[in-house]
């Protein structure tokens, strides 16, 4: 038993690398891919054993096969007799299992592209999930990152190799956006989509402005001073509504500092 360099593998450990995928997923990725092809040319009852490491490009395919005297199903059977000339060596007995080594050549050149094929498709999906979770959680919070494309209708923001959307409905109407700068939004909402998920940014929700005072005013974040209410025409003017819940604090001049410093 040993196990095979595979160019599939070596693929998989490169695209992991790209995309900052754990390679855990990916192994467990693969070895699903692998254990359905092997069910495809061995039948959907087949057992298997696979075994992938990531890092030096292997893996190990193992059918576990039941010893019989006649074997009826050789997707689940091998020979006692058929054994013994495999591994002369060996301490088998009929009904004992035998985990069969294959080669991904074996599996024939149309399963291993297939297995190729299907191995990006689940790791896409796999993307799509992780990229819908993470800002899911994030609707609410502000987000800094690096404008790479301007169109007519929206902007598409670079945040941690992901890619933002801020439409020109969440832009506030009298800034200019360019190419290269930086853009500070918060997080408003997370589409599903065929192609992935669409993370939607805004400058203009009162949701934007209420994180800033939370982030620029130390009582609103220590929950000192409450935001009640927004009312805000988006680069021109804005209402906001405060109240304390400290009769020692004063909410208006808390957000407003001394001498209108905040």
């Amino acid at each position: 038993m040993h196990a095979e360099k595979s160019d599939i593998i070596s693929a998989a450990a490169e695209i992991a690398k790209e995309k900052g995928i754990d390679k855990e997923v990916v192994s467990e990725i693969l070895e699903e891919v692998f254990a359905g092809i092997v069910k495809k040319k061995y039948g959907d009852d087949a057992e298997t054993d696979i075994v992938t490491n990531v890092d030096r490009g292997e893996i190990e395919i193992y059918v576990i096969k039941n010893i019989v005297e006649t074997v009826e199903n050789p997707g689940r059977e091998i020979s006692l007799e058929t054994l013994k000339q495999i591994e002369p060596d060996g301490d088998f007995e009929i009904g004992d299992q035998y985990p069969e080594e294959i080669s991904p050549e074996q599996l024939g050149r149309r399963l291993v592209v297939f297995a190729r094929q299907t191995f990006l498709q689940r790791l896409h999906e796999y993307e799509k999930n992780v990229i819908y979770d993470e800002y899911n959680k994030m609707i609410g919070e502000i987000v800094v990152g690096e404008i790479y494309q301007v169109k007519r209708d929206f902007i598409l923001v670079n945040h941690n190799r992901r890619e933002l959307f801020l439409p020109r409905s969440e832009q506030i109407s009298n800034e200019h956006y360019r190419k290269n700068s930086t853009v500070r939004a918060v997080v408003k909402e997370v589409r599903k989509g065929t192609s992935g998920p669409q993370v939607i940014i805004s400058r203009a929700d009162p949701m934007f402005l209420k994180k800033l005072f939370e982030m620029e005013i130390p009582e609103i974040f220590d929950g000192v001073v409450e935001i009640r209410a927004i009312a805000r025409d988006p680069g021109k003017r804005a209402k906001v509504a405060v109240l304390s819940t400290d009769s020692r604090v004063d909410a208006v001049g808390a957000c407003v500092g001394m001498k209108g410093v905040r």
